[in-house]
């Protein structure tokens, strides 16, 4: 058979996976898309293009590009904010607060590693509104959950002083180091890996909350 031929059967056969088995790949193709060329990229005829079949097997699963990028970026960010709170709470033993810093950046790191697409659209689109907004979203989010966790944690580590004044600030350190350290490990031109560079950047916030 023809590679012609094979094109066309396989765009005949598409469809019988039906819109909801197909979903996951649409968003899966544009996804790819936006990463590579950015959320403007991202048009049901790219998308159809990227999975080797028709604009309508694309439009039986999203009615048009907005509902298609706006289930992509729902997807993402549902998927990063899970993978970040679950990191949050994952810190080890309650006892040994470096340990805890340490954990819960390797976690962080690791959930990173495992689905690197999901960050690095979001790092690489910031600067568009929809991606932005959502990111803000996100954040908003993760710093509640993470003061909830770090000032009962400080007053039993520490007894830190002035906390209520000095832990916003301690919360921004946090959450820039967290964007930090997953953008260090998404950058190709270092070696780390998820352990070792989780390892030495929740020493390194440890160390920064314990002398607060």
């Amino acid at each position: 058979m023809s590679s012609t031929t094979a094109d066309h059967a396989q765009r005949r056969r598409a469809p019988h996976l039906g819109p909801e088995r197909r979903r996951p790949q649409v968003l899966d193709a544009a996804r790819t898309i936006a990463v590579t060329d950015g959320i403007g990229a991202v048009t049901i005829g790219s998308v159809a293009t990227a999975m080797g079949v028709t604009r309508p097997v694309v439009y039986a699963c999203f009615a048009d590009r907005v509902e298609l990028v706006d289930a992509l970026l729902d997807r993402e960010s549902a998927n990063l904010l899970d993978a970040i709170l679950t990191a949050l709470h994952s810190a080890g033993d309650p006892d040994d607060p470096e340990r805890a810093f340490v954990d819960g950046f390797r976690a962080l790191l690791n959930a990173a590693a495992a689905a690197p697409d999901t960050w690095r659209i979001v790092f690489s689109g910031e600067p568009d509104p929809a991606i932005a907004e959502r990111f803000r979203t996100a954040k908003a989010r993760v710093q509640t959950e993470a003061t909830e966790w770090i000032r009962p944690a400080m007053e039993d580590w520490w007894q830190t002083a002035d906390l209520e004044r000095k832990l916003p600030v301690l919360i921004d350190l946090f959450l820039s180091a967290c964007e930090s350290a997953v953008r260090s490990l998404l950058d190709t031109s270092n070696d780390w890996g998820p352990d070792d560079l989780g390892t030495f950047i929740g020493r390194a916030v440890h160390r920064a909350f314990e002398e607060a």
